[in-house]
């Protein structure tokens, strides 16, 4: 896929126009979703979400899914492939449409085609992502109800709109407002996968559940996000379970230095498994829902964790915990900006830009592996406390 999608499914995505996993024309799919007539007790409002395509943004929507669904809509998500298999862990969704689209440029002959196909099946439209060029589809498909964010002045593109935040709020209640709703403040995302299939991808790879780790050392945002490949050579060689190394095709070689990292001056190997760009985004999150715990910066994949409940140290540094946080109970935030003990005091922080600005990148190069070690400590429980001996495995 050209260019590479963000936070791009870990690796092997589906291309073209994937409707769902049933594979039916969406017509015919979306004929059984609209229940009797409107006075029914069975009537059903057949809605379409459209989805952000980053893999947070996506996990973030659930709770907004979920109290769609629990008052009686019926969703059908439409998706970038990248991000689509996130939908799948919805046990709310009803259906996935994979969007055609590349990522970039508005595509106006693909939308108009494609909304041809939606015309007439769909009541209402929530509009997630604030692009003038994703509240196209739904009006040009003539969707009577179209919810969403001014966003991008698209005043005559939606029916129902919320005016754009003035600050950064957390995200998760972001979207949960587009549901008219205001108790939204507590939401929290939650995933599920099939019975069986963490048990059956990791196995897959020679391991057990709960008896690996996985890292996420990439962020597709960019580097000021990411903590050193070296402290996650450092942390990998302390633990006491192998590590599977998660990401796109285009974090392989940083995920290989740091699998090579950990290896050096091993007397017993450890084993530290690149599968950043071998795995499809659906097997990344089995691997993630089967581990012991999740050691991540702040991207896509700290989300998806979070939302199945594993353990997790979540390491910020150039973004801030407080707009975009883990909500996880058993999540370890770390940040330096909020240790009153770290000196100097990190006033540049959250800059929230690509690239260290100020080119120290303090904010995570400071932030060590002992630190990370002690925080899992508090989290994982049996303690992932050990040496260089304990971690390792043939």
């Amino acid at each position: 896929m050209t260019p590479t999608p963000p936070e791009a499914a870990c690796g092997r995505a589906s291309s073209g126009c994937a409707l769902s996993p049933q594979g039916a024309p969406l017509a015919a799919r979306q004929s059984r979703f609209r229940g009797g007539p409107l006075n029914s007790p069975f009537y059903v409002t057949p809605s379409l979400i459209i989805a952000p395509q980053w893999i947070g943004d996506a996990v973030m929507t659930e709770p907004l899914l979920r109290r769609l669904h629990a008052r009686g809509e019926r969703l059908t998500v439409g998706a970038l492939p990248w991000v689509a298999p996130v939908y799948r862990a919805m046990p709310q969704v009803a259906a996935v449409v994979e969007f055609p689209f590349q990522h970039g440029g508005l595509q106006f002959k693909a939308r108009r085609r494609l909304a041809r196909e939606l015309a007439g099946n769909f009541e209402a439209a929530y509009v997630l992502p604030n692009s003038l060029k994703s509240a196209l589809l739904p009006f040009l498909a003539s969707i009577p109800r179209r919810i969403g964010y001014l966003g991008e002045a698209r005043v005559g593109l939606l029916t129902h709109r919320l005016k754009n935040p003035k600050s950064k709020p957390p995200m998760v209640a972001f979207y949960s407002a587009l549901s008219g709703q205001t108790d939204v403040a507590n939401d929290r995302p939650r995933l599920a996968l099939p019975e069986g299939d963490a048990a059956r991808v990791a196995a897959a790879q020679g391991l057990a559940v709960g008896g690996f780790y996985t890292f996420a050392p990439g962020a597709e945002f960019g580097g000021s996000k990411r903590w050193p490949a070296g402290h996650y050579a450092q942390l990998a060689q302390r633990l006491d379970a192998p590590v599977v190394l998660l990401g796109s095709g285009k974090e392989a070689a940083l995920c290989e230095e740091i699998a090579q990292a950990a290896q050096a001056g091993q007397t017993v190997p450890i084993r530290c498994l690149n599968l950043a760009g071998r795995t499809t985004l659906a097997e990344a999150l089995a691997l993630i829902a089967g581990a012991r715990a999740m050691i991540s910066n702040d991207s896509g994949l700290m989300h998806v964790a979070a939302a199945f409940g594993v353990p997790q140290a979540a390491l910020f540094g150039s973004s801030s915990p407080l707009h975009t946080p883990p909500l996880n109970d058993r999540a370890a935030v770390l940040w330096l900006k909020q240790d009153a003990a770290y000196q100097p005091p990190l006033d540049c922080a959250p800059c929230f830009e690509r690239e260290c600005p100020l080119g120290h990148h303090r904010c995570l190069v400071d932030l060590g592996p002992d630190r990370v070690l002690r925080a899992l400590g508090t989290v994982v429980p049996a303690g992932p406390l050990g040496d260089a001996d304990c971690a390792a495995h043939a």
